[in-house]
């Protein structure tokens, strides 16, 4: 399967106007933003697990990142409530379920293959003192990519020339970017040179950002 494929385009998802597909866990579905791939893709996904429900127990050998957006996730690891952010490197494992039920933007296949390190933070203990309006926090950094999060004011203004695309999930408010307006839970994807303005909406923004990622985006190795 191929989805949102071409990473040399621009792409906008309103996540919220799309259905709901069942994934092969009962309880477990999911809106699809970007996939190459069959079940075992790279991925980029929003899933809903509903209350009680879980996924068996599974290795991710191409790595899982990803954000708690409502209710509590859970695992063998622990709780990771709302406004966590998840790194599990190739060759982690766990068992993924959510008693209270919950809804995770979650990447697949997207890590370098030799990195190990696995950690979770809350994003908005990460941020830093805001400028011209904006607060960001650093949540990852290594030498294909950059994560952040970052809180808007009102009409405050996040840019950004980064090389390597830029991918964008509004998680609160609303931005304006590129003559398109994104509400929470909408997708931006821009591909390598093209650069980012993103104004906040009136009730300000909260912003999900990576950067450098795409020229390394393909199929899971076999």
């Amino acid at each position: 399967m191929e989805l949102n494929s071409d990473f040399s385009a621009r792409v906008v998802v309103h996540s919220d106007q799309i259905d709901w597909l069942p994934s092969p866990m009962k309880g477990v579905d999911r809106r699809m933003l970007d996939r190459i791939g069959g079940e075992v893709a790279r991925a980029t996904t929003i899933v809903r697990y509903a209350p009680g429900s879980s996924f068996s127990a599974h290795t991710h050998t191409g790595g899982e990142e990803f954000i708690v957006l409502d209710g509590v996730f859970q695992d063998e690891h622990g709780d990771f409530p709302e406004g966590t952010y998840v790194r599990n490197p190739p060759t982690s494992s766990h068992t993924p379920g959510s008693e209270p039920g919950c809804t995770i933007f979650v990447k697949l296949w997207q890590f370098d293959m030799e990195d190990r390190t696995q950690f979770r933070k809350t994003m908005a203990e990460e941020l830093s003192a805001p400028v011209n309006g904006v607060a960001t926090a650093l949540l990852h950094e290594d030498p294909r990519e950059r994560v952040t999060y970052s809180h808007l004011d009102p009409g405050a203004e996040l840019t950004s020339d980064a090389a390597g695309g830029h991918e964008l999930l509004v998680i609160g408010g609303q931005i304006t970017s590129g003559g398109d307006t994104l509400a929470k839970n909408a997708w931006l994807r821009l591909p390598d040179g093209e650069n980012l303005t993103a104004v906040a909406g009136p009730d300000g923004a909260k912003v999900w950002m990576k950067t450098g990622h795409l020229p390394y985006a393909k199929a899971p190795a076999a």
